[in-house]
């Protein structure tokens, strides 16, 4: 029960933060082509190595929280720009996520997953206030309700005999590669081959950092392996593999980071 309390918060601030970013659509454009692409590479590289598993979906999603945390441990050396484009990416992701949800795995959602999942986020989206809301909500869902989620959901189950396992393993090598290369050579694609640009103080070294950092993704993808993998020996498979590449994606992301340019 409190882990349904936890994830219908969690997607209700998903969903006001969704409907927040659609407010200045052109600023979402690129960002939110690149986290298509930081999606659909994860998914295949996934899908390739383990074409009867259903959960692909897990290597998809990025955790806000967690990537934004990780970002802030850099403090006053990342531009104000490169953490806009990052929280936009991860924004967009959040919703591709639940569109996935809704089309590929609607027959497996029961009516109380729906509720605090795709009901939740639908009536976040619909409340007034937004601004004010994500300013409240934001530190307790960062501070309060992902750390008890992860702890109730992962931490608490982790079994580290599965670490080397193709699933795992899988989940490592879709997120840890899958993510970065996807947002990074969709980003350069889409500037090469379109008008559009990267935005300013925003370089395409800076885009492979945040590609990293995307790499980090629990609690999304923790609710789409429970709601799509019935057997408790490949969701343990997906917990160890997803905290293990979050932990790398965490640590590249910072390193990469830590290289740039100091913000001015």
């Amino acid at each position: 029960m409190l882990s349904h309390v936890l994830t219908f918060v969690f997607f209700l601030l998903i969903g006001l933060e969704i409907r927040h970013g659609l407010e200045k659509p052109k600023d979402a454009i690129l960002p939110g082509i690149c986290a298509l692409g930081g999606m659909l590479l994860p998914a295949i590289i996934f899908i390739s190595l383990n074409p009867d598993s259903p959960a692909w979906a897990v290597s998809m999603p990025t955790d806000v929280a967690l990537a934004v945390g990780a970002l802030s441990l850099l403090g006053k050396r990342i531009k104000p720009e490169v953490r806009f484009f990052l929280l936009t990416l991860a924004i967009a992701d959040d919703f591709f996520s639940l569109v996935v949800i809704g089309i590929f795995f609607s027959s497996e959602l029961r009516l109380e997953s729906f509720i605090y999942t795709l009901g939740a986020a639908a009536i976040g989206s619909l409340l007034p206030f937004r601004a004010q809301l994500i300013r409240v909500l934001s530190p307790v869902v960062t501070f309060l309700i992902i750390p008890l989620y992860v702890a109730i959901n992962l931490l608490a189950q982790l079994d580290f005999s599965q670490a080397t396992s193709a699933i795992s393993l899988s989940i490592i090598a879709a997120r840890v590669v899958g993510k970065v290369l996807g947002i990074s050579f969709t980003a350069w694609l889409f500037v090469k081959i379109t008008s559009l640009a990267y935005p300013r103080n925003v370089l395409l070294t800076d885009i492979v950092g945040i590609g990293f950092l995307s790499g980090m993704g629990l609690t999304v993808s923790m609710v789409i392996a429970e709601i799509t993998v019935t057997s408790d020996v490949e969701l343990n498979q997906v917990r160890i593999g997803l905290f293990i590449a979050a932990l790398i994606s965490g640590l590249l992301g910072i390193l990469w980071l830590k290289r740039s340019p100091v913000a001015r």
